[in-house]
């Protein structure tokens, strides 16, 4: 594939969600109650994808932006890498993948094709060139996929996982799958893979691709991760009650997105809260582990061309940067106003770290109030028009509870301990 398909042709897709309208907040909100006791998901990161073939590789210094957790860095702790189908390309995203393991970072990979040689042709509706894995390769593609972690593993990068494959359900340029063929892969083939393995990647988070997965006993048992991207899909579809059914002992990432579109510059501006939302409602409505952007360096991704931090960026450092691998989803009043979203998670036996979004057009008086948090001061990060996750220094948590005024379309951080 090229990359003007992969980044223009999801338009449509997310064309038909439509704008999300901007009504007027209000000025005083009901109290957000935060409850340190009331876990949820386990968080395993945020981050974004480096594919060098297609738009070069990071440089040094936006390795360390990207990857660095101080002020003015990105901090990812998650890096999605290509799988090349040629062994002779192997070592294109090493560079980067080596330096975001040594700042600490989970390295997962997915493979766009197989390699040339285990892949034949069939005709897919009016496609008369589709492209189909082999029966009698899945061993093959199995060891593939095996010697790529090994390769990574003998060069510093121990891999956190991967993918059966990129967006089986989307693949006009490249390698199509059926839930059949995915959930037979994983029942006989996956199990000698020597990392987590990662299935099935749904463009659209379209469940009937990952349903099979669930219900198969010998299928979820070789597999340890259900990746989803999020290409236009509905929030109402984020919740997957099967998965909370019988996902017991897997991760539920979300492997790859840009939101709301590729077009726009990702500082426009307020419309790069969509950003923040979006992410609120992956991590509470859809009780996602992980959050993974597309292009880490794009026109429209979380670092502009130039190495700089953008606005959709700076959303994403409000959760990046302070929620890091291992802390806790605790129970929050979401949506204590209008426009106003607020989730929070815990690190550790203190810290409390509480994300508000405000989409509103008017100033929103917040009160966030401590359950089960000893809590004594807390600290904050704002950005709005003007600034990009600014400090705006410490205060005191009295009885339990802070009062901040949310400045109109704005979203901040708050680390309480």
């Amino acid at each position: 594939m090229t990359q003007g398909r992969n980044e223009l042709s999801r338009r449509t897709v997310l064309a038909t969600m439509g704008a999300v309208p901007v009504l007027t907040a209000t000025t005083s909100a009901a109290a957000a109650i935060i409850d340190a006791s009331a876990q949820r998901q386990t968080i395993r990161g945020f981050g974004g994808m480096t594919h060098t073939a297609w738009i070069g590789d990071l440089t040094a210094a936006q390795r360390d932006t990207a990857f660095g957790t101080g002020e003015g860095r990105l901090g990812f702790s998650v890096l999605r890498i290509p799988v090349p189908e040629n062994q002779a390309d192997w070592s294109r995203d090493l560079a980067t993948a080596r330096r975001a393991t040594e700042l600490g970072v989970s390295v997962i990979a997915s493979p766009w094709n197989p390699p040339a040689r285990m892949v034949e042709t069939f005709v897919r509706g009016s496609q008369t060139d589709a492209r189909r894995l082999r029966y009698d390769m899945y061993g093959a593609y199995a060891q593939h996929l095996n010697d790529f972690n090994g390769f990574l593993r003998n060069n510093g990068v121990n891999l956190y996982g991967i993918s059966v494959q990129n967006e089986p359900d989307y693949a006009h340029d490249w390698t199509w799958w059926t839930p059949t063929e995915i959930v037979r892969f994983l029942r006989e083939n996956a199990g000698s893979i020597g990392t987590r393995v990662i299935a099935p990647e749904s463009f659209q988070y379209l469940k009937n691709i990952s349903d099979p997965i669930l219900n198969d006993a010998t299928a979820l048992a070789n597999v340890d991760i259900i990746g989803a991207h999020l290409y236009g899909t509905p929030f109402a579809n984020f919740p997957y009650p099967l998965f909370k059914q019988k996902g017991a002992g897997k991760e539920l990432w979300m492997t790859e997105v840009y939101h709301p579109n590729s077009s726009d510059s990702a500082d426009l501006w307020p419309q790069a809260l969509d950003v923040g939302e979006h992410i609120h409602r992956a991590m509470v409505n859809g009780e996602f582990q992980a959050y993974i952007w597309w292009y880490i360096r794009r026109s429209y991704g979380p670092m502009r061309e130039d190495g700089q931090i953008s606005k959709r960026g700076a959303n994403m450092a409000h959760f990046a940067r302070f929620v890091r691998p291992g802390y806790v989803r605790i129970e929050a009043t979401a949506n204590p106003a209008s426009n106003v979203y607020v989730s929070a998670y815990r690190g550790g036996s203190s810290k409390v770290v509480v994300v508000a979004v405000n989409k509103g057009t008017s100033a929103a008086s917040q009160q966030f109030t401590l359950v089960n948090s000893a809590a004594a001061n807390v600290s904050s990060w704002l950005t709005d028009a003007s600034r990009n996750v600014a400090p705006q220094g410490t205060a005191g948590v009295s009885n339990g509870s802070f009062t901040v005024t949310l400045p109109a379309r704005s979203v901040m951080t708050f680390v309480a301990g």
